[in-house]
């Protein structure tokens, strides 16, 4: 093989790559403030739902607080959906969202 034709099937793969990642992880799991909810309660919920660890679900929970709203999880929007419903089922507000290009 040439050099130039190397150089083709690199980048095709590279890109093969970067699309797959970018379909692998096309959405993502909102949480939203509210003045409803605990910190305690929003923490326990995202360890249990979400599968944090209490200090990544601590860290979610100041952001969220701050800022309105946060990305809690990434990812294919069949398995985020059921996180969805668990969180919307405690009283806590969240959206499922398509993420922009990054």
């Amino acid at each position: 093989m040439s050099e130039r034709t190397n150089t083709q099937v690199f980048t095709e793969e590279l890109e093969d790559i970067l699309v797959a990642e970018d379909e692998q992880f096309p959405f993502s799991l909102v949480v939203w403030n509210d003045d409803v909810n605990t910190f305690d309660w929003v923490i326990a919920s995202l360890i249990e739902v979400c599968g944090h660890t209490h200090q990544q679900a601590e860290q979610c929970a100041l952001i969220i607080h701050h800022n309105g709203k946060y990305a809690v999880k990434e990812g294919e929007y069949h398995k985020l959906h059921p996180m969805w419903e668990a969180l919307v089922e405690r009283g806590i507000s969240a959206t499922i969202e398509e993420m922009a290009d990054r």
